[in-house]
């Protein structure tokens, strides 16, 4: 009897009908529901508030253009000036630092000997001129500001030629220096003797000097802050004032002998050391308006 083999069917399942199912479905999904338009019937869910009621943004006000003003700070010729002057003070430092630590003693000492030990070179000489070059510079800075502030009128003339008015005001200090120099030699040797005199100059020398090195961060302040320009005019009229008065402080104690003298001393106050100065800056003022 021939055997009989049962062969076992593997059942593939009919997708037809289920993937016919899922065109059908994605048919109905995609097939557009209102060809003739939105029917009456159709309502919006979504409910609009009013515009009162919407979140508005704050626009922040701008502040009205100001129109650019030229000044030392921005101009090259006059950062090369005061640059200039810093560094020829760093270059005659190093063989003439005695005279920077003889700076006190010159601007006090009224010793008619010297000490034996104390020497007085070139080099001397070199820093001296660097730091009173220093000093009618940072002047010079300072009385463009000066007229910049308190004389608005000129102010358009000062920023159009800003190097021109530096430079007159720096070289006017320079001149102003020197003949202050010249009449205290004159002045020292026509009340006193040759040694008073030279005790006297050095003092002027010295507090110059030193007054230079103090005006130097003032003016690189006024110049980097323009809103605290006022604030370091005052700083630097204040300096000038000290400097002036421990000057004529030394003169005191070196010419007073008796009632006289305090006479003289009065004289020499209001001719020398007042109207000169009030002559310098009303000269500047009609100087800046003749360039106008």
């Amino acid at each position: 009897m021939p055997a009989i083999t049962t062969h076992t069917s593997t059942s593939v399942p009919d997708t037809t009908a289920t993937d016919s199912a899922a065109v059908d479905s994605n048919a109905l999904q995609l097939a557009p529901q209102y060809l003739d338009g939105f029917p009456d019937s159709a309502t919006c869910d979504t409910t609009i508030a009013p515009m009162s009621e919407l979140p508005t943004m704050s626009m922040p006000l701008g502040q009205k253009p100001v129109p650019f003003t030229t000044s030392p700070l921005h101009d090259t010729s006059c950062m090369a000036l005061m640059l200039t002057g810093l560094l020829l003070i760093v270059v005659s430092y190093r063989t003439g630092y005695k005279y920077l630590e003889n700076l006190a003693h010159n601007m006090f000492s009224t010793r008619r000997r010297e000490n034996l030990f104390e020497d007085h070179t070139l080099n001397e000489t070199q820093i001296l001129t660097a730091l009173t070059l220093n000093t009618c510079i940072m002047e010079g800075l300072l009385m463009f500001l000066g007229i910049d502030t308190f004389v608005p009128g000129l102010r358009t003339s000062l920023h159009s030629q800003v190097f021109l008015h530096v430079g007159i005001f720096t070289a006017a200090a320079l001149v102003f220096y020197l003949v202050q120099l010249a009449v205290y030699h004159l002045i020292g040797h026509v009340f006193s003797d040759g040694v008073n005199s030279k005790l006297w100059t050095d003092g002027f020398k010295a507090t110059q000097s030193l007054l230079g090195m103090l005006l130097f961060p003032v003016v690189g302040i006024a110049l980097t802050a323009p809103h605290l320009a006022n604030v370091m005019l005052i700083c630097a009229i204040s300096l000038y004032f000290i400097a002036r008065i421990v000057f004529i402080c030394k003169g005191f104690r070196i010419f007073y002998i008796n009632l006289p003298s305090l006479v003289y001393f009065i004289l020499y106050l209001c001719a020398v050391e007042i109207v000169p100065i009030v002559i310098l800056c009303a000269g500047m003022v009609f100087l800046c308006n003749l360039l106008q």
